[in-house]
């Protein structure tokens, strides 16, 4: 391409060089030729004048009074009637100029120049105008090849931007060319670039969020056909694959789930249910974890409470909550339901030495954890709050204490029984 832009930016300056360049050189040959007739046909006026006044005076023509009025390298004749011919220099030979001029007393002025002084000024002016003409040319082929770098170096960057694009590295690279349309093509590589770097950063989360959500429902699973491979009783045998029964359930729930929010965030389930029910299910999958570390897991407050939401994605918020505790808390974890307007919150406390201090204001970023663990089990938990309306907060350090925040429905059963403790 710069082979070619060079290429035609001299072939049109050469085109121009060569029109005006051969008009030019007509238009200078005609007017020096046409100044050096008039000069000479002056000149012949002018000799005849004086030869006239010089007459009138009774003076003598001789060539060497009149020499001084023939310029150099001319030749003059002078035929005076009754007088003879005055000669002035030497007869020019080959292609000459010749003008004739008649005097009042009758005598008639020949005056005679060398077309060759013609032609030398001619060559001059020649040899000029080509200098011109190669200096344009040299300037064209300067200019053009200035205007190929700079067209050509875009087109090389842009094309090492796609590239990099198409092997995986969106990173916009923010250059622009001063030249409106590659500065163009620039914001839409950077654009595809951004956009690109968003879906995979997407693409990223939505992997690492679905590694963490189905770890739980999988532990749970994990440990539920551990109690059957170790049990002897036909009935605790069928409650245990009842158990895990309901955990794939919930594991196809979390897949349907992750895999709608990846096609649309804005997709949600939100109904109306039972607090208690998803209590409920979260203890009965906890308590054998807890067992075994020989901790206790509770519920109380307020029941019969019924929010909005994902019955799905609450389960794995309080689901990620209770891990929390499991794995970085200590003692008895409490989970307790209340009422603050027109939210019903589930509150999740151990016994633990809590949140450190300088990690409160961050514990819901991604990466952050105070125990080297993958950090993003909050952060999860926290945007499934939000994507039904609701919101997790840090209510306490020492001893730590969780809130999830649900809108209330507006249909609720009477209590049964008021507040109590279930263990």
């Amino acid at each position: 391409m710069r082979r070619r832009l060079i290429h035609s930016t001299l072939a049109v300056v050469l085109v121009v060089i060569a029109v005006f360049g051969v008009s030019l050189v007509i238009v200078e040959t005609r007017t020096i030729s046409d100044s050096a007739q008039e000069r000479v046909r002056a000149e012949a006026i002018q000799l005849a004048s004086i030869v006239d006044s010089r007459l009138l005076g009774d003076q003598r023509i001789t060539s060497a009074a009149l020499s001084a009025q023939v310029g150099s390298g001319r030749y003059a004749r002078i035929d005076i009637p009754d007088q003879g011919i005055v000669e002035i220099g030497e007869p020019p030979t080959g292609d000459v100029i010749t003008e004739t001029a008649h005097g009042e007393q009758g005598e008639t002025v020949t005056v005679k120049e060398s077309r060759s002084a013609v032609t030398r000024e001619v060559g001059r002016t020649l040899v000029i105008i080509a200098g011109v003409a190669l200096l344009a040319i040299v300037a064209a082929v300067l200019l053009a090849v200035r205007q190929a770098n700079r067209l050509t170096s875009p087109f090389t960057d842009l094309a090492e931007t796609a590239e990099r694009l198409g092997s995986g590295d969106p990173r916009p690279r923010h250059r622009r060319y001063g030249v409106p349309e590659l500065d163009r093509v620039a914001d839409v590589l950077d654009s595809s670039a951004e956009r690109i770097a968003r879906m995979l950063t997407a693409e990223r989360r939505l992997a690492a969020d679905a590694s963490h959500q189905l770890r739980t429902p999988l532990t749970a699973l994990s440990m539920r056909l551990e109690e059957i491979t170790v049990t002897d009783d036909l009935t605790t045998a069928r409650d245990e694959a009842s158990i895990a029964l309901a955990q794939v359930e919930r594991l196809t729930d979390v897949v349907e789930r992750l895999l709608t929010n990846s096609r649309d965030p804005r997709t949600g389930s939100a109904v109306s249910f039972e607090l208690d029910e998803v209590i409920t299910q979260q203890l009965a999958e906890w308590r054998p974890a807890y067992r075994s570390e020989g901790r206790a897991v509770v519920s109380s407050g307020k029941r019969h409470l019924r929010a909005v939401g994902t019955p799905g994605a609450v389960a794995q918020v309080l689901a990620a909550l209770i891990e929390n505790s499991l794995v970085h808390g200590g003692g008895t974890v409490a989970l307790r339901t209340r009422v603050t307007g027109n939210q019903a919150v589930i509150e999740v406390t151990d016994e633990g030495p809590g949140v450190p201090a300088h990690l409160g204001s961050r514990i819901f970023e991604r990466t952050i954890s105070g125990h080297n663990s993958t950090g993003i089990g909050l952060a999860v938990a926290r945007d499934l709050a939000e994507a039904d309306g609701g919101r997790l907060e840090m209510l306490q350090l020492r001893p730590p204490v969780f809130g999830l925040f649900l809108s209330r429905s507006q249909v609720a059963r009477p209590p049964r029984g008021g507040d109590k403790q279930v263990r």
